[in-house]
This record gives C-alpha cells, structure tokens and sequence, in this order.
C-alpha cells in the first residue's frame, strides 16, 4: 500500500512573473510504507523543494498529494500543521535544537503540541525515555544540547522528529555536518528505525550516503528522472 502518492505535482516560484522557477515539473511517484528511500540530485534540481512538499512545509501549484490515503495537497497552513503533527517526523541538517535547553526539553517539545496526547509530566519524561533508548541516549536525559557533540545532535534530532511515532521520517541532508564515521552510525540509525515501519525519506548529496538506502530517487531540472526500484 502506497504512504505517498503523487500525482503530475508542479510547484513554480513567483507563477505571475517573468522570473518564475518551475522547482517541480510533474512529478509522479509512490511510496509505500516502510520504505528507506535517498532523494538526489544536483544543487537546484527541486529536491528540497519535494521535501518541502511531502513535509507539508509548502504546498505544490497543482497536482495532488496523497499522504496515507489523505489529499493534503489542497489543506490550509492550519490543518497542514497537524499533518506534520500526527504523521511526519522532520530532521534537519544542522539540527533545529534549542542549545540552552536539555535533551528532554528539546525531545518533548512535539509532545505539548499534540492536543490529543493529554500526557501528563511523568508519562512524557516516559516516552522521550523511550526513544532516547532508541537512538543510545538514554544517558543523556538532562544534559543541555550544548554540550552535546554533533552526533549526539543529530540523535537528538532524530528522537524528537519520532517522539509522536510519525509513519513518515524526512531527512534534509541529515550527515552533512558530520564526519564519515558519524554519519554512518546515523544511517544504521535510520536502517534500524525503518526496520519498524517507519517510512524514511532522505535528502542527500552524498553517494555513498544513498547507497546505504534501499531505493535511490534521482531528481533532475524538477523531473523525477529515475524512481529506482521499490
């Protein structure tokens, strides 16, 4: 069963104007759940911007977004909002954190935006244990993000994005600021989290990076010039 459907999705900048970007020429694409796929291609050619899209950070200029079944492609910035709440987790390169903040402040932040939670204090430190143990953090519970190197971050940021068990992960270049070692014990991470059922979509420049994926969706000039095998 398709997560993503994608239906001819189009997203121009600046649609009414001589200096208008097609970003995204009719994109066709599904994705089914539970899928670890690398999104590539050169700086420019609309792979950001599909993120954006599958995100629900931005709307396309037509075709359709089918996310579990849902057309979102069509919904306001306020139900958008809780799309991203309920089913989508999103991990960025340099982090987002809060570096004054501890890592349970920073994990359980989606929590107390998820009106339909009704978690207490002691059933939230609960689950950011929870996943904390699932990315090796566990002992890192109230040490300040600051003191935190770049893997532990991006750990920390992989937690939060899935504290609400989102079906879908996106990852915009998420091993861009760390070394080769690093960055690979963050793709078993990602391995291991897609193992689960969780569907992972990664944005990467790296081969080698794509190569540890399952499928690799190469993007050229806003075309979907190779789907890879699903």
């Amino acid at each position: 069963m398709a997560l993503i459907h994608l239906e001819s999705l189009t997203k121009t900048y600046a649609p009414n104007t001589q200096a208008q970007v097609e970003a995204l020429r009719g994109i066709c694409l599904d994705i089914s759940e539970g899928e670890f796929c690398a999104i590539v291609g050169t700086s420019g050619s609309g792979k950001s911007t599909l993120l954006h899209i599958l995100g629900c950070l931005d709307v396309p200029t037509s075709g359709r977004y089918y996310l579990d079944s849902q057309e979102v492609s069509t919904l306001n910035e306020r139900k958008r909002a809780r799309i991203r709440n309920q089913y989508i987790g999103i991990v960025l390169q340099e982090f987002g954190l809060l570096p004054q903040r501890t890592v349970i402040e920073n994990v359980a932040l989606p929590l107390y935006f998820d009106q339909s939670a009704h978690l207490s204090y002691s059933q939230r430190k609960q689950r950011v244990q929870e996943v904390l143990t699932q990315v090796g953090l566990e002992s890192k519970l109230n040490t300040l993000v600051s003191q935190l190197s770049g893997g532990q971050k991006q750990r920390v940021a992989i937690a939060r994005a899935i504290i609400n068990h989102p079906k879908l992960l996106l990852a915009d270049e998420p091993t861009g600021a760390l070394d080769q070692k690093t960055a690979g014990e963050i793709m078993e991470l990602f391995s291991a989290l897609s193992h689960t059922g969780v569907t992972i979509l990664l944005v990467t420049h790296d081969k080698n990076i794509a190569q540890q994926c399952r499928r690799v969706l190469h993007i050229e000039d806003g075309l979907l010039a190779d789907a890879g095998q699903p």
